[in-house]
């Protein structure tokens, strides 16, 4: 984002920085009394309350907020996984001065409770000893109530991906319905959504300087609740908008079309300069009425019309601001933040992290922390679009990368300071692997843009494709004294890296540990243009670099696709076909995942109302095909492990229903062997560990030689997203 676009009083740093020089900081923010005791604190200033234990690391969310507050001057305490079901444990630290934080933790809590298919969990990875039950259903509404009986008084403040991805009426997957704002149904004081920095900063400073959390309603990246639009604001219907804007074309400065170009001035024709106030910007000052909580509850179509406005209007540039009623009340949303700078991106990564649990627990592991603790994250962003993911609507698509040594300086911390490390760093990423200092490289575009993907259909002409950024850091950082290898674990986007062929052998040369995880998520056009994703000619381009950079530096690997089942717009005989391509390529997948319709996703407005946001919506545009009802979801993951007999006998049914018998069979060409003369006779499956072998299993089968393949859910830590 040009540097021009951020606005003094919005910078990071407006405020003053108070380093440890000023005050020292806490060698862990503060779970109890006795440890506010020890810094010699007789109160919070705010108190962050949290769905996950408390892992002082930058790779998680109130790490993070904790210690940036902290620099600012604030005393900042931390209240991980209270017990919910009475307010003691939200009274443990005292009244906060200023406000609550609360979040539901790096995960929404409800797809960290459930699976795809709506079945409990019984596990948690951000719980000490992964033991499930340690947070609430819906715990952003369960803590904030908590709160609020626990200091009626005190402002609430919500963030996390569980709010941000609540911040308007939404359709819920689990209760299969639409339900309010987060907002509204918490009855919190504010929500920050994405990354919080910028506004978590300002608000807390003008809290502190005694302004009332009602007055502050023009932060970016929050949303409030309010009788009426913000003083001086224009509105703007959204059925007006239902299209994307245009890119005005720059002027070429030495064009022949300049009028200064076509005549001359005389001395005589000088006039006196007189200055004029810049032309306001068409979306500065104004905000879109969206349609109703109750509208959209009740239409469909509607539903799908305000899901497409709001993806619109992700681009900090030239996002307006987004109101919606609720009620007797609007729920506003101001305009996304600014991102980050490099040099702001490396202040929040430099702060004194410990990078372990808390000591309070012990030696009792947390997964989500072991998963994490050699790896590095160096981005945040994606502009990818996907229309399953939601880290677009959640950290938008703009890439805040760090500096090389910024990077580097955080992994001597890890060589030098955290228990267990061998030299080996585990991950050098983020949401993509590969989108690291890259960037529109128009800035007038970049300001403008309201494409929901730099890359789909194809990759933009205006987008940045060179890697070398990315190549100079992996060689600096597997340069460094004690380290023995870099390893690039997954999120890689392959539509990119065919488009720079150096950073494929870089990565077969040196950062792959055998197998490489990508996710070409399915092999067929339809459902692949309704994920937004690359057709199956960029893979092919990809493992042939891939293959052939592996053969010449002398090594065997391998590369590990992920893919999705019953993703809207897949149809039974599009997962056939994708079986059949798993066959002839010697896959056996050990872990499958059917589409989960997490809130706000684009493909989840298609699941649930049946229209395609990624285009024009009304009432007679395109109907999605939609895998509904958990037969045809199960027949779908059938598909994927069509190799295992207790799945034979419903693609059997499915396959003769489809009229495509001619699949069932022993010959080469069949998908799976007929039934048994006694499955027949009893009706019994076919032995699991009696199947024949169907293929030697080269290195392309990696999933059936034990590797992990995808969870239900986002991966701890930090979002990762496979290209």
């Amino acid at each position: 984002m040009p540097t021009s676009l951020i606005r003094p009083e919005r910078q990071l740093f407006s405020y003053p920085l108070y380093w440890a020089e000023c005050f020292g900081t806490a060698p862990f923010l503060p779970m109890s009394r006795a440890e506010m005791d020890q810094l010699g604190w007789d109160s919070c200033d705010i108190i962050v309350v949290t769905g996950d234990a408390y892992v002082d690391h930058p790779s998680f969310g109130m790490a993070i907020i904790g210690r940036m507050l902290e620099a600012q001057g604030f005393r900042v305490g931390i209240i991980a996984q209270p017990d919910w079901r009475g307010k003691a444990d939200f009274m443990r630290l005292g009244k906060p001065n200023l406000f609550f934080g609360v979040t539901a933790g790096n995960m929404d809590s409800m797809i960290n409770h459930y699976t795809a298919d709506r079945k409990a969990r019984h596990d948690d990875a951000y719980t000490p000893g992964n033991l499930a039950g340690k947070r609430p259903d819906r715990a952003t509404l369960v803590y904030t109530q908590r709160c609020k009986e626990a200091f009626s008084d005190v402002p609430v403040v919500l963030g996390g991906i569980e709010a941000s991805l609540r911040r308007i009426a939404h359709y819920d997957y689990w209760s299969d319905t639409v339900r309010r704002s987060v907002l509204v149904d918490a009855k919190a004081d504010m929500l920050i959504y994405g990354n919080g920095e910028r506004p978590l900063v300002e608000v807390a400073h003008r809290l502190a300087a005694g302004e009332p959390i009602a007055d502050i309603n023009d932060v970016r990246n929050t949303a409030v609740l309010r009788k009426t639009a913000l003083p001086g604001w224009t509105g703007v219907d959204s059925t007006r908008l239902d299209a994307p804007g245009r890119i005005e074309p720059m002027v070429n400065p030495y064009g022949d079309d300049l009028p200064c170009a076509t005549r001359t001035v005389n001395a005589g024709d000088a006039r006196p300069v007189s200055v004029r106030a810049p032309k306001p910007k068409p979306w500065e000052k104004t905000y879109v009425l969206l349609p109703s909580f109750e509208k959209v509850r009740n239409d469909k179509v509607m539903y799908a019309h305000a899901s497409r406005i709001l993806h619109h209007e992700t681009n900090p540039g030239c996002a307006r601001a987004l109101m919606q009623k609720h009620g007797d009340r609007y729920v506003w949303i101001n305009p996304p933040a600014i991102p980050l700078l490099t040099e702001e991106m490396d202040s929040v990564f430099a702060l004194p992290y410990q990078r372990v649990p808390h000591p309070a627990y012990g030696n009792t592991a947390i997964p989500a922390y072991d998963m994490i603790r050699f790896s590095v994250n160096i981005m945040r962003g994606c502009f990818g679009g996907c229309a399953f993911c939601s880290i677009t609507e959640h950290e938008g698509r703009i890439i805040q990368s760090r500096s090389e040594t910024s990077i580097t300086r955080e992994i001597e911390q890890i060589r030098d300071n955290v228990p267990g490390f061998t030299g080996v760093i585990s991950d050098l990423g983020g949401p993509t692997a590969n989108m690291y200092m890259l960037r529109c490289q128009a800035p007038r575009a970049e300001q403008t843009c309201r494409r929901a993907s730099c890359v789909y259909p194809e990759i933009c002409p205006h987008m940045d494709t060179n890697h070398e950024p990315t190549i100079k850091l992996y060689r600096r950082a597997r340069a460094l004294a004690g380290v023995k290898k870099i390893l690039i674990a997954s999120g890689v986007r392959y539509d990119l890296a065919v488009a720079d062929p150096r950073y494929i052998k870089e990565l077969a040369e040196h950062h792959v540990g055998g197998y490489l995880k990508i996710a070409p998520e399915h092999t067929e056009a339809g459902p692949l243009a309704k994920m937004m994703k690359p057709g199956m000619g960029s893979y092919q381009r990809f493992k042939q670099l891939f293959d052939t950079y592996s053969r010449q530096a002398g090594k065997e690997q391998y590369l590990i696709p992920y893919f999705i089942a019953a993703h809207p717009g897949t149809r039974d005989e599009d997962m056939v076909n994708l079986a059949l391509w798993l066959k002839k390529n010697r896959f056996r997948l050990n872990q499958v995942q059917n589409f989960y319709p997490s809130p706000l996703a684009s493909a989840t407005t298609m699941y649930y109302s049946g229209k395609n946001p990624l285009a024009k919506v009304d009432y007679n545009s395109e109907e999605v095909v939609i895998p509904r009802g958990e037969r045809q979801r199960r027949l779908h993951k059938a598909l994927l492990r069509y190799h295992d007999p207790a799945n034979w006998p419903l693609i059997r049914e499915a396959l003769t229903a489809m009229d495509m018998k001619q699949l069932i069979g022993n010959r080469r060409e069949c998908l799976i062997p007929p039934a048994t003369v006694d499955e027949l006779r009893t009706g019994k499956k076919r032995d699991r560990n009696a199947q024949p072998a169907l293929t030697r299993f080269t290195g392309m089968g990696a999933q059936a030689a034990g590797k992990p393949a995808r969870s239900g859910g986002k991966a701890p830590g930090r979002g990762k997203k496979a290209g």
